[in-house]
């Protein structure tokens, strides 16, 4: 079986559905078209180039460049994660890419040697998408779980502080901030495995019906991956917090204040 190839031009009537939220934004005045409008065109011309591009990859097949792609998505994340956290990038740049590569690359080469078991595992069609399904949740379980952790830090400075100050060591003080971050990290995940398949069919099992696989196999592809993404937004999640504390936090427990970027709100 097949997929059916979509025309440029059946294409561009998908663009007619915008109408619709376009003109709800415009009734209730919400001040967010032009923003929406760029993204739109974002998301059409970086998609078009990886298109393009990811063709390019594919055809060649060679394990380096496969390698060098996936350096660029890990960039590409810390980048926007610090950015979306509010924290200054020499701060805690490091610390968010060593943890995006941990919690990224432990689960996929899992995922590739000990569940796949096959060689044509290691080609690009394999390891791009499988390793941005686990980067792109990863992304968007340390913005949550980084965001939380340091705002709640600042919000309730005064009673971190006092715990220091009644005998209670770093990792101790932390801990309550940590849970809770990793909590709240972890929760769109969690809610995610537990309605799968009821609520919605996910990206990987619709995209392996769709190339022609039997429901069955659709199933076990999409449980592994979830396994695999669980796993990874925790290793990333956890090491992030802990990375990017190190030398924004001093010897007496004091959270360095320009790890702020100074416009930054506080919610």
């Amino acid at each position: 079986m097949n997929i059916v190839d979509i025309s440029y031009f059946n294409l561009a009537f998908a663009y007619l559905l915008l109408a619709a939220p376009l003109a709800i934004m415009l009734w209730l005045r919400v001040p967010m078209i032009s923003d929406t409008l760029v993204a739109i065109v974002r998301m059409t011309v970086q998609l078009l180039f990886v298109g393009f591009y990811l063709q390019v990859i594919f055809d060649l097949d060679n394990l380096l460049l496969t390698g060098l792609w996936l350096l660029v998505m890990l960039v590409v994340a810390d980048l926007s994660i610090v950015r979306g956290c509010g924290l200054r990038l020499r701060r805690v740049a490091l610390g968010v890419f060593v943890s995006l590569l941990v919690g990224t690359l432990v689960p996929l080469l899992f995922f590739v040697l000990f569940i796949f078991q096959d060689s044509a595992a290691l080609g690009a069609r394999y390891l791009i998408p499988i390793s941005g399904m686990i980067l792109g949740n990863c992304l968007r379980a340390d913005i949550i779980g980084i965001q939380t952790f340091y705002d709640s830090l600042r919000q309730q400075e005064k009673s971190y502080i006092l715990s220091l100050s009644q005998g209670a060591t770093l990792r101790e003080a932390l801990l309550p901030f940590v849970r809770k971050a990793f909590q709240a990290a972890l929760a769109p995940t969690v809610a995610a495995m537990a309605t799968i398949g009821l609520v919605a069919l996910p990206g990987m099992m619709t995209g392996v019906i769709l190339g022609g696989g039997d429901p069955m196999t659709a199933i076990k592809y999409q449980i592994a991956i979830m396994i695999a993404i669980f796993a990874g937004t925790a290793l990333t999640v956890i090491l992030a917090i802990r990375l990017t504390t190190i030398g924004n936090i001093g010897a007496e427990g004091l959270l360095t204040k320009d790890i702020f970027i100074a416009d930054r709100k506080t919610h």
